[in-house]
């Protein structure tokens, strides 16, 4: 009975992730973004006054993300980073464990950005990309 118990709720926990709706958010002031400037912000490369948070590592919501914007698995994320610092080019973003922490750095800083499932969204932070 719990083996089953248990792949019941493994199974649910993936069709929610599958269902979940990414979008990158921002502060109530900020502007909207194209997925381009996402890709880049996400990866370093964008315009070096935005502060991005990200998810951490494992969570659906960051995988679905990186999958959607930037094109990239966890292991290819976790490979560019290591290059990036090895190479002093640059250095990964801040990470933040749940959805209310996200909402919280993004809605105290103008210049953040970040993502969370669209379910999550309040008046804190502003949509600024649906990918």
């Amino acid at each position: 009975m719990k083996k089953l118990l248990s792949i019941l709720t493994l199974s649910l926990g993936v069709t929610f992730a599958a269902n979940a709706a990414v979008v990158v958010i921002g502060n109530p002031s900020a502007s909207d973004m194209s997925a381009s400037e996402a890709k880049k912000a996400f990866l370093g490369k964008g315009n070096s006054s935005i502060v991005v948070y990200e998810l951490d590592e494992g969570n659906a919501i960051r995988t679905e993300f990186h999958n959607t914007v930037t094109g990239k698995s966890d292991a290819q994320l976790k490979a560019f980073w290591s290059k990036q610092v090895f190479t002093g080019k640059g250095n990964p973003p801040a990470t933040v464990a749940t959805a209310a922490a996200m909402k919280a750095a993004v809605a105290g800083n103008p210049n953040a950005i970040g993502y969370i499932d669209e379910a999550d969204v309040d008046g804190s932070v502003k949509v600024i990309l649906k990918p």
